[in-house]
């Protein structure tokens, strides 16, 4: 790959922890269920702080997909450390469509019966395919490389 390509590729990696960071920040504060909160109230509300303690897999794996994206800068695809970083990412795909499950659950048992979670529960489950398809990708790549790695 061009090195001109891995640093656009590890710029996105890193814009979009950023932008997303800066919406878990600002969006409680002026959308959903919280926004009539002050702001102490808000991040003691037990659904916002699932979502938050459920980003953590969300931002580990893009670590470590940044981290990986180093890697190949380095020509170093098809070493151990590619191999490691692709199973964290896996792993935390795996564990996030899990915690994305549960927060459709949460939503479906605890919201009130006038309102409609439609469309909470059909971002859920387009949130759950791409997590789980990011998983599979994940592990295809990471037999490959493990493959690679004992033929050499």
């Amino acid at each position: 790959m061009k090195r001109i390509s891995i640093l656009l590729l590890q710029a996105i990696v890193l814009l979009t922890g950023i932008v997303l960071l800066f919406l878990m920040i600002r969006l409680p504060q002026t959308e959903g269920r919280a926004k009539d909160l002050n702001l102490f109230q808000i991040y003691n509300d037990p659904f916002i702080v699932y979502v938050y303690v459920s980003s953590i897999p969300f931002f580990a794996a893009l670590f470590k997909g940044f981290r990986l994206v180093g890697l190949i800068r380095q020509h170093k695809l098809y070493s151990s450390g590619a191999a490691a970083a692709l199973k964290n990412i896996k792993y935390c795909a795996i564990l996030l469509s899990v915690l994305i499950v549960g927060a459709g659950l949460i939503i479906v048992t605890s919201h009130p019966k006038e309102d409609d979670p439609a469309g909470f529960l059909a971002l859920c489950m387009a949130a759950t395919l791409v997590s789980v398809i990011i998983a599979i990708i994940a592990a295809k790549f990471e037999k490959k490389v493990s493959l690679k790695i004992h033929k050499c």
